[in-house]
């Protein structure tokens, strides 16, 4: 063979050519060998993982080449001017360095102005199509780039941004710096970015928006000095000693490992055009240069996670020069290396190496043994898509022995079983079935076969240490590796890796105090070991049984009933839809043919003696064995090698090819194809550029009309069409013939051609069967491509303007083109948010945005300056206005919360806290998704460290939106949670928040809601400070006790005499004295309490003091008297009160417990009064005697201390508190409509209003009264009937986690009725709640068996509007979020507005149009008057069921699908688009084995997007329950059933569905089941037993299902572990009453929950509406 650079080599060279400022990472190869010219390396300046790679390819320049010429004149031309530069020639020497410059698009010279460059590109295209450039000729007669322009041209018109130069460690330097600053192209990006805000802009914008199809794509292209986005940009061409260095950016991922790891990441047809629109581009731009790609395939097409793909074009560049050599197909090829000495010199001189990876042909080679089983499995290993040198993808091989003793074929003893896997082997098949019963995902294996970190392991002796801490532990411990062989066999449960079978090295140690691998003591020396353990891998034992390893680890055993038998179910991706470059790939799906080899074995074991010996029948029976064998397992192996194709595909066309299939021009040469182009020139026109390009000319480009799709019909006249286009260049008909290729493997996911069906094709013109199956616009579009005859292919930009490619595709190309240069994050921000205020966005449509969103959004997760926080906030506005609700959810929400959860100053974040951005959240995705997605990050920047202005707009925000939330929310989402982070480091702020949320709902609240739960937060602290805790837990109670007594402080302030008394000294109320007589709390709470009690006092005045505090403080004061403490007792360290400093109050803060005398008994004498203060204290004489002798204070006459006057004495301590009596007003937070647009400065305390907003005195009513009032309910308190959490809550008795969501906070059901209303005159059938849960709908039955729909407003509990356009029982009823419409069910659908009860449109299925408005319908169509019993399902209520095809039974708004799913009498569905007004698609259901119809009784759907064990994606699905019991799943795709089975023995009531993949059913035969989907339809589901009669409805919440049974509720939850029969039991509960002690007797007949409120409400059979806690 020739010669070809092994990657060791390929190391030193880089190591000597770049002066180590590039360091080797692994090398690139074609073959399966580790033979290359293309290295992966990274910055020497970079600190390991997540540092930038780059891809530098190596290669000869041969003297007469072109690029070779190019290189070497571009050099000359700078060398003269350098040297010229020091001979004083200033002039000259500027124009000469500026000409050569231009010739690679890259001026050196950072003082050159815009304007130079832009008149150089000018004249770069104005120059025509002249041979030079500058002076610069093109000798070569036959140029290898074009046949159109001079190399000279072409060249930098590919790439513009390369630095050409002597290889250098300045030169490299300068050029990652450039890349990583994203300097290259930013003067491009911001020229469009002028253009778009209206500003003076450069040539530049013009001429990019011209390679992007602006106007329109050309069939020539003059060359300029951009680089098209969907080019590879080369970034260095370094020369050293006739050698070239290519330099270029490393793309994460390729085509071929999207299609091979993560095929989902192309997420819909739409994705794969868009991919398709973005190759053709590039190529279009190509061949407009006259140039052709020539290696378009899978492989070659590099792509990023938001797969934008660029075209490599280093193959062209291989072309016009020598390489440093090829692998050829020569089985007798040799290995040469590049410097002398070389260890790998004859590593692999046994090998039969061949470039080619034909894997037919391989296959049959080994299977007859003509190569080894070493060489076949690292065929495979490149097939399988696994790396030399990538530890995370490592090349695996199959360890053989256990390294006991040493192998011998004769002796069974050592021998490793191929038929398991080294992970089952390791772990045993106990702890696999373990693994696999239990997890959530069934599965046996949670890692790859081959980890980064056992690669890292077995080379450990050779890798830097730097990759060793990366890899396997961060601090290097040596004697932490496995010494020997046998005990790194031992301690791993991963494969091999071939080093241990040809490279001695591995088992030499380079570190200091790491000891070499020990080899067994069976081998010698490490050479001898692996020649035995090469023999014992090649011996007939291990080729007898390496199918079966081969079956594991890339074969059928991977997936399906094989994987699960041989315990090798690997856990799929937690995210199937993200781009992967690494994984596993099963390349066989039938069982792997024995080697024949082994067969012939059995055979040489009989002697010619024995066979002598034999009779002669059985030595012909013997033979006649022998060859039926032989030809069963050739029958075998030729069927495995056919089954295989995808193995070998085919993109690209030999040329040799196209001259077979040439008419009579064929052979036609370049100088002709020049020819041609140049008459094709002269005699077309080109699209005529408009005057001006500006932002409207853009918009109108950009804009997405109403037909979004042309259909295939378009796609069948356009095809006619592109014959016209004409191909000139058999190059150029390759290109496309590989696009086909492409086009149709990424929808069917597999190639389309192999050599077998090419070499049908290409002789009888029959197409593989596989074209069938593509969609038929697709396969209107591949057949184009895949002519045989090239000339019949269209081209490039033909494809680009067919109708294929949808006017969404071409939007979003545009829009997001210019963000793929290599620009800075800043400019590619500033672009996106100039082009989405001007309305980009908005012009091309929701769907485009849609497409555009993630590459916008994850610009403004970066930290940003204030500017760029304006321009980040426009485009998460922009997109939170022209996306739909679930793409909001989806892409602009996570977008958010990142930013809110940043640490540290953000503009952005304070932007984002404002009300009116907060307004346009609630408005698009609804108050409840709010509050479960955005609400719990807003309370993170009240707590721990925050910054100071985005603690201060999160209280305002806080503060505003409580009264649009309501009460409930706000206390279990608000306070709550505050309350939680009492001692957690909770901002001034979050206090702040407590307390105007109580001045805002008034003093009633604070009462029942606030004061009850800060009553707890103390005892629990005082509980805590007698327990024996940690030091952590005793400080965290000292700073809970602090916030908690400042937050009191500020609530009193707004709090009338009377309520004090009753509430804060009354009964066991006095929480002052309870602290202050603790004798172990920290001395800066006892004086927080003391402080807070004299203002307490202060605020009352003096006679309910005397009255009622005086008498409390008795045991206080005589504890003070008699104590015998000494100063400093009881004081702890870290933790005091917060606020600001005043001056004299160092000399009032106390130090011990005793100096609270001093600070309450001279406060207390002057404001009662001495004698009245005497009189009331026992042991005032040992006080003052006690105040005289160590404070030097006594009471004189005057009423005053004689050491200072009484404000000194008991002015309260500034705190937070304080400053709720100062002159501060929030008239701007709480007024002005919701008032929370804007962050109030909160660097002192903002202070109480100076009024109360509502009217304390009649707030405070008594609960009796309330009663009293009857219906009058504007004179009832908002949500009076909502009761204080306090009840269930049992404190902070965790570390509480701020936010709100329903997993962190338990909810605790009591099942108590909070209130009651008679809500129908029959049966309550169904409940729906708001999203704000502040409104709900009940359906029920009025008089005369009609149904009627009622609107309730919760915070009064009153019905505020109602629908009584219904002629019977109404079953169903959903609320339509997206548009604020009800649809109610009766047999038909009505759909109404929910605020006015208006009736819109009614949907009847017997109705011959799609839908009618209730006028228009006869009176005798509505409904048969002797049906109307039909619909209640519910044998509870009596009534025969009537079976009625042609009415509607249940319902099911999908927010998926933006549809309404009805069931009918006859099992059907039927989609309804209300937005449309249209009855859609019917799915019929198949018969069941009943004697009755079965009737659809409810409905529930579920959008999946989690990867599935057995299936590439699991669908997205419509479930049903059917009153015959069973349940069925609906592709929502196809309309098809996924599963039908026998859920339940009677009448499905409900299915639901809480996540992806579980289903819970209920059914009359009293039981709740839980399904997982994930499993097996028949597995045995997990079922809720306790059920004593039928379960007639359920609710979900979190982990929580509350379910209904006559007239009990139960109590289960999805997390609940099973016993041994798959059953939980059911907790029964009556519902009680609110005194507890009377139950609720009726029969319930509808639940549903207020997760966020923490209430669920029940309807009953008597047509009450009761909510509960």
């Amino acid at each position: 063979m020739g010669r070809e650079m092994c990657f060791e080599c390929l190391q030193r060279r880089i190591e000597s050519d770049l002066c180590d400022q590039l360091i080797f990472s692994y090398g690139l190869s074609d073959s399966p060998f580790p033979f290359g010219s293309t290295a992966v390396v990274q910055p020497s300046s970079s600190n390991g993982e997540g540092s930038p790679q780059f891809m530098l390819t190596c290669m000869t320049l041969h003297k007469d080449g072109c690029l070779a010429n190019y290189i070497d004149q571009h050099y000359l031309e700078d060398l003269e001017a350098r040297t010229n530069s020091g001979s004083g020639c200033a002039v000259p020497v500027a124009t000469d360095q500026v000409k050569a410059e231009v010739s690679v698009g890259l001026s050196s010279d950072k003082t050159s102005s815009l304007e130079t460059r832009l008149s150089e590109c000018e004249d770069l295209q104005n120059g025509g199509r002249h041979k030079s450039l500058y002076g610069l000729g093109c000798q070569n007669e036959t140029c290898n780039f074009s046949g159109t322009f001079s190399c000279f041209r072409t060249l930098p018109a590919l790439a513009p941004v390369a630095r050409i130069g002597i290889s250098s460690s300045s030169l490299v330097e300068g050029i990652v710096s450039e890349f990583l600053a994203g300097s290259l192209e930013d003067h491009i990006l911001n020229s469009l970015t002028l253009m778009i805000e209206g500003k003076r802009s450069g040539r530049e914008s013009v001429n990019f928006l011209s390679l992007v199809g602006i106007p329109s794509f050309g069939e020539e292209q003059l060359p300029g000095c951009i680089r098209h986005p969907n080019i590879s940009p080369t970034l260095g061409m370094l020369k050293n000693s006739g050698q070239l260095n290519l330099l270029l950016p490393k793309m994460p991922h390729t085509l071929e490992n999207i299609l091979h790891f993560s095929p989902d990441a192309l997420k819909s047809d739409w994705h794969m055009r868009y991919l398709l629109f973005q190759i053709l581009s590039g190529l279009a731009y190509m061949h407009s240069l006259g140039v052709s790609h020539g290696n378009v395939h899978p492989s070659s097409i590099s792509l990023v996670d938001s797969l934008w793909c660029w075209l490599p074009i280093c193959s062209k560049f291989l072309q016009s020069s020598v390489s440093i050599s090829k692998i050829e197909d020569s089985p007798d090829s040799e290995v040469s290396c590049c410097f002398d000495g070389c260890p790998l010199q004859g590593l692999y001189a046994d090998l039969k190496l061949y470039q080619s990876t034909d894997w037919y042909s391989i296959f049959k080679r080994w299977w007859r043994g003509e190569i080894s089983n070493f060489e076949y499995l690292l065929i495979l290993n490149q097939l399988a898509g696994r790396r030399w040198g990538d530890n995370t993808f490592y090349i695996v091989m199959p360890w053989v022995i256990d390294f006991s003793v040493k192998p011998d074929e004769n002796n069974d003893t050592g021998w490793r079983d191929l038929t398991k896997s080294k992970w089952r082997l390791a772990k045993g098949d106990e702890q696999l079935d373990f693994t696999y019963s239990t997890s959530e995902i069934p599965h046996h294996i949670s890692d790859e076969c081959l980890s980064e970190l056992a690669v890292c392991s077995y080379k450990a002796r050779r890798l830097p240490l730097t990759v060793l801490k990366m890899a396997v532990r961060s601090v290097y411990e040596p004697n932490e590796y496995p010494s020997t062989m046998q005990r790194l066999y031992q301690w791993t449960p991963d494969e091999c890796i071939p080093e241990f079978y040809c490279d001695p090295r591995i088992f030499y140690s380079v570190h200091s105090g790491m000891s070499d691998l020990a080899v067994p003591s069976w081998a010698g020396t490490p050479e001898e070991f692996v020649k035995l353990h090469r023999d014992a891998f090649e011996s007939d034992r291990v080729s007898h049984q390496l199918h079966h390893w081969i079956d594991i680890t890339f074969g059928y055993k991977l997936c399906g009933d094989a994987a699960v038998a041989a315990k090798n179910v690997m856990l799929p991706s937690s995210a199937p839809t993200k781009p992967k470059s690494v994984g596993r790939r099963q390349l066989f799906t039938k069982p792997h043919p024995r080697r024949r080899l082994a067969t012939l074995g059995v055979c040489d074991k009989i002697s010619e003696a024995e066979m002598f010996q034999l009779p002669i029948s059985d030595v012909t029976e013997l033979a006649l064995a022998f060859e039926t064998s032989f030809l069963h397992e050739l029958e075998e192996a030729a069927v495995f090698s056919e089954h295989a194709p995808h193995l070998n595909p085919i993109y690209n066309l030999h040329p040799d090819v196209h001259k077979e299939l040439d008419s009579p021009g064929k052979g036609r040469s370049t100088k002709t194809f020049e020819n041609i182009m140049s008459r094709k020139t002269g005699s077309s026109t080109n699209t005529v550029m408009p005057s001006i390009i500006d932002v409207n000319y853009l918009l109108k480009n950009i804009e997405v009309g109403d037909a979004v799709s042309a259909g295939y019909q378009a796609l069948l006249l356009w095809k006619p069409k592109f014959y016209r286009s004409h191909i000139y260049s058999e190059d150029v008909a390759n290109d496309i013939f590989a696009v086909g290729c492409i086009l149709a493997e990424l929808h069917l996911r597999r190639p389309l051609f192999d050599p077998a069906s090419l070499a049908v094709y290409l002789e009888s013109g029959v197409l593989p069967a596989l074209v069938h199956e593509l969609p038929p616009d697709t396969q209107v579009v591949v057949e184009s491509c895949i002519q045989k005859d090239w000339r019949r292919r269209p081209t490039a930009k033909c494809l680009l303007d067919s109708p294929y490619f949808l006017a969404t595709i071409k939007s979003s190309y545009l829009f997001l083109a210019p963000l793929q240069l290599i620009a800075k994050d800043e400019s590619r921000l500033r672009y996106a948010a100039a082009f989405a205020r001007q309305g980009a966005l908005k012009a091309m449509g929701t769907f485009a945005a849609e497409m555009c969103a993630p590459n916008c959004l994850k610009l403004v997760l970066n930290p940003l300056s204030d500017s760029e926080a304006e321009w980040g906030c426009i485009v998460l506005t922009e997109f939170l206005r022209c996306l739909n609700p679930e793409a909001v959810k989806k892409l602009v929400i996570p977008a958010i919360q990142k930013i809110l959860q940043g640490i540290g100053p953000s503009h952005l974040k304070v932007s984002l806290l404002q009300g009116s951005f907060v307004l346009d959240i609630w408005d698009k995705i609804g108050k409840q998704a709010y509050v479960e997605t955005i609400h719990p990050f807003v309370l993170l920047n009240l707590h721990g460290t925050p910054c100071k202005n985005s603690a201060a707009a999160a209280s305002v925000l806080l503060i505003g939106s409580s009264e649009e939330l309501g009460i409930p929310i706000t206390v279990h989402q608000t306070i709550l949670p505050l309350l939680h982070c009492f001692g957690k480091g909770l901002s001034d702020d979050g206090i702040d928040v407590l307390v105007r949320i109580g001045i805002l709902f008034g003093e009633d609240f604070i009462v029942k809601q606030i004061l009850p739960l800060l009553r707890i937060v103390i005892l629990s602290c005082i509980d805590n400070a007698f327990a024996n805790k940690h030091e952590t837990a005793q400080s965290w109670s000292t700073l809970s006790l602090i916030d908690t007594l400042m937050t009191l402080d500020g609530l009193t302030a707004s709090l009338t005499k009377e309520v004090l008394v009753k509430e804060l000294v009354e009964d066991n109320k006095f929480l002052y004295l309870q602290v202050l007589m603790q004798t172990n709390l920290g001395i800066q709470v006892v004086e927080g309490a003391a402080r807070n009690l004299l203002a307490l006092c202060q605020q009352i005045g003096s006679d309910l003091t005397v009255l009622h505090v005086l008498p409390k403080l008795k045991q206080l004061f005589d504890e003070l008297a008699f104590s015998q403490e000494k100063a400093g007792y009881s004081s702890i360290q870290g933790g005091s009160l917060r606020g600001p400093n005043t001056k004299g109050e160092d000399k009032n803060k106390i130090t011990n417990r005793l100096d609270l005398v001093m600070l309450l008994y001279p406060s207390f004498a002057s404001l009662l009064g001495i004698e009245k203060l005497r009189q009331g204290c026992a042991t005032w004489l040992l006080l003052e005697q006690f105040l005289l002798r160590h404070y030097n204070w006594k009471w004189e006459s005057t009423g005053e201390s004689s050491r200072s006057g009484p404000s000194s004495l008991y002015a309260r301590k500034p705190t937070r508190g304080e400053s709720l009596t100062s002159g501060h007003t929030p008239d701007k937070m709480l007024l002005n409509g919701l008032g929370w647009s804007t962050p109030q400065s909160q660097g002192k305390r903002g202070a109480k209003p100076p009024t109360v907003i509502r009217n304390v005195s009649s707030q405070h009513q008594d609960s009796a009264d309330k009663n009293a009032r009857g219906s009058d309910f504007s004179k009832i308190d908002p949500w009076y009937w909502f009761p204080s959490p306090a009840a269930n809550w049992s404190g902070p008795d965790f570390i509480g986690r701020p936010g709100g969501s329903k997993d962190e906070l338990p909810w605790k059901i009591k099942a108590s009725v909070l209130h009651s209303v008679r809500a129908h005159q029959g049966v309550l059938r169904s409940i729906a709640v708001c999203q704000d849960e502040c409104n709900l709908f009940t359906a029920g039955v009025a008089p005369g068996f009609k149904g009627t729909v009622q609107k309730w407003e919760l915070s009064r509990f009153d019905s505020v509007s109602g629908y009584y356009g219904h002629e019977e029982v109404v079953n169903d009823i959903s609320l339509l979020a997206s548009s604020g419409r009800v649809a109610s069910c009766d047999g038909t659908v009505h759909v109404w507005n929910g605020q006015t009860g208006k009736l819109i449109t009614v949907f009847a299925e017997f109705s011959t149009s799609s839908g009618h408005h209730t006028s228009s319908l006869p009176k005798a169509s509505k409904l048969n008057l002797e049906q109307a019993n039909m619909l209640h399902f519910n044998p509870l209520s009596g009534g025969i069921l009537n079976t009625d095809g042609n009415l509607y039974t249940s319902m099911y708004y999908s927010e998926y699908l933006d549809n309404i799913v009805v069931g009918t009498g006859n099992g059907s569905l039927r989609f309804i688009d209300v937005r449309q007004g249209q009855k859609l698609h019917l799915w019929r259901s198949e018969a069941t084995e009943s004697n009755f119809p079965s009737l659809i009784s409810s409905i529930c759907s579920c959008a999946s997007t989690k990867q599935q064990y057995g299936n590439t994606q699991y669908p997205s699905w419509v479930a049903v329950g059917q009153s015959s019991g069973y349940c069925r799943l609906f592709d929502v795709r196809s309309g098809k059933i996924i599963s039908s089975w026998q859920a339940h023995d009677g009448f499905v009531t409900k299915i639901a569905t809480p996540e992806e993949h579980l289903l819970v059913s209920s059914s009359l035969d009293r039981t709740l089941r839980i399904w997982d989907l994930r499993r097996n339809w028949k597995s045995i589901p997990l079922a809720s037993r306790g059920h004593t009669d039928a379960v007639s409805d359920f609710s979900i919440w979190g982990q929580n299902v509350i379910s209904i049974f006559r007239s009990k509720i139960g109590l289960s939850s999805l997390a609940s572990s099973p016993d041994e029969d798959g059953q939980q039991f059911v907790t029964p509960q009556y519902l009680y009453m609110g005194d507890r002690e009377s139950k609720n007797v009726s029969v319930l007949s509808s639940i549903n929950v207020l997760p966020f409120s923490r209430l669920f409400v029940v309807g009953t059979e008597d047509g009450h509406l009761k909510i509960c806690c």
